[in-house]
């Protein structure tokens, strides 16, 4: 098969990834809107990590992927009040705690749960009103708070960029978010998608959020869906 048409398959695709992916920086497979079954056909290549940001879609598809070994889930949607208990009890990661408010509510209901999370704290690098998250001097003055919660693990940063950065834009931002992460002894990296993955690697991200790159394109929305903008 020729590489073009190895890199129409799933399987052909994780190979390049992984084949371009620098020592330290691990794929997230965004798996929102693909069936349970390219989830399965992942694992089977083995893929263990698995991005979902709609919470009753992904406890669908966990209960469907049950007779697998655990796999590892992170929440990578926007984080709401009304889902923390439910996210808490389903992910292990959650990559979008975005203000300390929910990190309070997020503390407390872990805690109830007998649970320990790992935690990303996102943050705001640039002007964008689609996109919420920490400001870097908000989130400095936070910190201190922050490390006091006692049942949820704060391991690093995530960013979200504007769409419509140049190149050198892109750059500077996932610089100035690995220089922060740094600052605040915070050793993950949640940054890029799949149109910006390798500037972000290259800045250090630990972990890219690839979904297109990864699977293709989602399937179609079933009627009456609501699709929810999340990244990947």
């Amino acid at each position: 098969m020729s590489r073009s048409g190895a890199q129409d398959t799933l399987a052909g695709r994780l190979q390049d990834l992984r084949a371009r992916l620098p020592e330290g920086t691990h794929l997230l497979a965004v798996s929102k809107g693909q069936p349970a079954a390219a989830i399965r056909e992942a694992v089977a290549l083995g893929q263990r990590s698995f991005g979902e940001s709609r919470l009753q879609e992904a406890i669908a598809k966990q209960s469907e992927l049950a007779d697998l070994q655990p796999l590892d889930w992170h929440f990578i949607g926007r984080l709401q009040a009304n889902k923390a208990r439910g996210i808490v009890r389903h992910f292990g990661t959650i990559h979008s705690l975005d203000s300390l408010e929910l990190a309070r509510r997020l503390d407390r209901i872990a805690a109830e749960e007998g649970r320990s999370p790992a935690v990303l704290l996102q943050v705001k690098l640039r002007d964008d009103p689609a996109k919420t998250g920490f400001a870097p001097e908000a989130l400095r003055a936070a910190m201190p708070e922050l490390r006091d919660l006692p049942a949820i693990r704060l391991v690093g940063l995530m960013t979200i960029l504007p769409l419509g950065l140049e190149s050198a834009e892109r750059r500077a931002a996932f610089q100035a978010c690995s220089a922060l992460a740094a600052e605040l002894g915070l050793p993950e990296l949640s940054m890029g998608m799949s149109g910006d993955w390798p500037e972000a690697a290259a800045a250090g991200s630990t972990w890219v959020r690839l979904g297109t790159a990864l699977f293709g394109s989602r399937p179609p929305a079933a009627p009456g869906t609501a699709v929810v903008t999340a990244p990947g």
